[in-house]
């Protein structure tokens, strides 16, 4: 009595046989490439790229102030019953800066979130339309901000109830925020301009 023999299963499994697809293909938009403020390539200008550089060292220091400040309350309260009033209005204050320096800092990395799944199968001519109409709508609300936060820099005339600090360094944050990313927009308009009347000498 003859019995067949199974050959074994010598097929790979789909995760084996097909290689790992880049994840930067869907991190990075080809398109908005000159947009981009790098500051290992030295992509953009040389301004924008120091003042990032500075808003991330600047966020690493508040980020560890806030640490020790909310720690040093909490460690307070659990060893030897007693909080530090000063700690909480600080922690809020260095949190409310890291929030708009934060904000700054991503925007010029362009790494807020967004959807471009339309913008990045476009050409490159018509990708550039949308970025304008992107930013230019972006600076027109940055103006209003920055229009707004002054005036609530210029009436400010209180200070914290603790540690007396004056009210307008918090609205001090907000005018440099948005004053940071409207300058950054104008410029990227200005390159999407440039794309749109040449984009064959952009590549």
């Amino acid at each position: 009595m003859s019995s067949s023999a199974t050959p074994p299963n010598t097929a790979m499994p789909p995760s084996a046989s097909t290689p790992l697809e880049d994840p930067s293909v869907y991190l990075d938009d080809p398109n908005r490439k000159l947009l981009e403020i790098d500051t290992e390539t030295r992509q953009g200008p040389a301004p924008f790229r120091w003042l990032t550089l500075v808003m991330e060292y600047l966020i690493g220091a508040i980020l560890v102030a806030l640490i020790v400040s909310v720690s040093s309350n909490v460690v307070g309260r659990a060893l030897f019953n007693h909080s530090l009033p000063w700690a909480d209005e600080l922690a809020r204050m260095l949190f409310i800066w890291l929030v708009f320096i934060g904000a700054a800092a991503a925007f010029s990395r362009y790494e807020h979130i967004a959807v471009d799944a339309l913008v990045r199968r476009l050409p490159l001519r018509f990708a550039h339309m949308l970025y304008l109409l992107q930013h230019l709508i972006i600076t027109g609300l940055m103006v209003v901000m920055m229009w707004g936060g002054y005036q609530v820099l210029t009436r400010s005339s209180g200070r914290s109830a603790i540690m007396g600090v004056p009210l307008s360094a918090l609205s001090l944050s907000l005018v440099l925020c948005v004053t940071f990313i409207a300058s950054v927009s104008v410029w990227r308009m200005w390159v999407s301009l440039c794309v749109i009347r040449q984009p064959e000498q952009e590549h």
